[in-house]
């Protein structure tokens, strides 16, 4: 084995360091005294951010929750995507609920609950600006403001939250002191690093770790399940985050005439509204599905690489992610010829059917205590009914929509509705009865997105049916009065969809 050459990287080598190997970087005094002066380093201007009047009551509920003990909510850190490049950033969603911060901000940021009194000091430990004169400055590839441009400084940071802040350099005797006198729970699996530092720190004590992880599991519950009724900041965020992808669905039927002549035609359907979703907002909040033919029947088909066929239905369920982070979750399914065949109609229809009732089933809660999982009951009791005038049940529909039947479920295998916020699956560490056996309440919103998938090697099925997936997705907000349907923008009829396929098609 020949000699390993100095200046090739290997598994110990820092990764902010492997751009060095390329970069001929100077390392001279003469360089090192130049390239720090003459830099203006006039303190950055900050407003506090548009959630920073929100998220105190957000804060004070987690600190009533536990009195007494030392709460710890990472950011998380950067993510090596392929050696010396780097994930886009974005923050676990419990710290983004807590802060109002935005967008990329903050890698290795922590909030620290500390408990004073009876209540908690919040503090928020993050990396703040350096100084011209630093190494990180102009030769840290991964966070010098020379390469990756300008953070906020401790005070610029702490008018844009409201919160306390410190520097991260002192986060790990934050968080670890006086560990064993007093309980520590953590946000885990957000940064592997703080999980580290409190799981040796707690080695160290000897702390129960059944104790401690159960701790950390109560308050990763907790904090879900303050997100599942949305104040009004977030549900302004949201109907942004609509408003933006209703721009992407725009885009994606007038692109529906390159798709059709390209040899990955999902992927011209996927680019195009990722378009308006970058252009407008932060990016798309999950990956995009444009699933044309059969591959509308793959729940989860992102690889969108296949073509699109004249003839065929395209599902596209995507979303745009505001710059708070807040996300929707649309679906529709459309003909990409303009006009529904006689088979595609009877398929869509069942489904809107389906999504009609499990609407008038949320809306009724005004009027008497309704679960969340009515909802889903709801659109069941169509899609077996319907399933089974098509032929395809094998039992009727009574015994299938019995617990121990379920055999129309083979054509709809998930669920109804999810809670939707920063997550597009929001809430899902939430306790069941806080979650499907919840009474719907004012605040909450969720998605309603029933379908039926019927694919193309499906022997149970007529042929005619084979090879279509029909989703119709929608976004709801629960209020006093009712539900708010807050893509109620979209087409979503057949004669809705098909105008819109027909008008946009000739507008290109």
């Amino acid at each position: 084995m020949t000699e390993q050459n100095s200046d090739t990287p290997n598994s110990t080598q820092d990764l902010a360091d492997r751009v060095n190997n390329r970069s001929h970087r100077p390392n001279s005094t003469a360089f090192r005294d130049f390239v720090a002066s003459g830099w203006d380093r006039t303190p950055l201007n900050a407003e506090a951010l548009a959630a920073a009047g929100f998220t105190p009551a957000r804060r004070d509920a987690v600190s009533a929750a536990f009195p007494g003990e030392r709460l710890v909510v990472p950011a998380g850190g950067l993510k090596v995507r392929s050696n010396d490049t780097d994930y886009r950033f974005r923050a676990h969603s419990a710290f983004i609920h807590l802060t109002g911060l935005e967008a990329d901000s903050e890698p290795d940021a922590v909030l620290v609950f500390e408990p004073e009194g009876d209540g908690h000091d919040v503090t928020l430990y993050f990396r703040p600006r350096a100084g011209a004169d630093t190494e990180e400055f102009f030769s840290d590839s991964r966070y010098g403001e020379y390469w990756v441009g300008p953070r906020a400084d401790l005070e610029a940071m702490s008018t844009m939250t409201g919160i306390t802040t410190e520097s991260s350099a002192t986060v790990d005797d934050a968080i670890t002191k006086d560990l064993g006198a007093i309980s520590v729970r953590l946000v885990r699996q957000a940064d592997t690093r703080i999980d580290g530092v409190v799981d040796l720190a707690r080695t160290q004590v000897q702390a129960d770790l059944e104790t401690s992880e159960s701790g950390d599991a109560e308050l990763a519950q907790l904090l879900s399940e303050l997100r599942l009724i949305k104040d009004d900041h977030e549900i302004a965020q949201l109907r942004e985050a609509v408003a933006i992808t209703r721009s992407g669905f725009d885009n994606v039927v007038a692109s529906l005439p390159k798709a059709l002549g390209h040899r990955r035609g999902e992927r011209v359907v996927e680019t195009a509204f990722e378009t308006a979703a970058r252009s407008d907002g932060n990016g798309v909040g999950y990956d995009t599905i444009a699933a044309s033919g059969n591959n509308a029947c793959t729940l989860h088909w992102i690889r969108n690489d296949g073509q699109v066929r004249d003839g065929d239905l395209i599902l596209v369920d995507a979303g745009a992610e505001a710059d708070s982070l807040y996300t929707a979750d649309i679906t529709r399914t459309l003909p990409v010829s303009g006009t529904f065949t006689e088979v595609q109609a009877k398929i869509y229809d069942a489904v809107l059917e389906a999504s009609d009732a499990a609407f008038a089933v949320a809306a009724d809660h005004p009027n008497r205590p309704v679960k969340f999982r009515e909802v889903h009951e709801a659109a069941m009791e169509v899609i077996a009914k319907r399933l089974e005038e098509f032929g395809v049940l094998p039992v009727s529909t009574a015994e299938s929509l019995s617990p121990e039947g379920q055999q129309h479920r083979r054509w709809m295998v998930h669920g109804t509705s999810h809670h939707l916020g920063l997550d597009v699956h929001d809430c899902a560490q939430a306790r069941a009865e806080m979650y499907l056996d919840a009474t719907l309440e004012p605040g909450m919103v969720f998605t309603i997105e029933p379908g039926l998938y019927f694919k193309s090697d499906d022997l149970l099925l007529p042929e005619e049916f084979r090879g279509n997936g029909v989703r119709i997705e929608d976004d709801v907000l629960v209020t006093a009065d009712g539900v708010e349907n807050l893509s109620a923008a979209f087409p979503r009829t057949r004669t809705e969809i098909e105008a819109w396929v027909q008008g946009r098609a000739q507008e290109r």
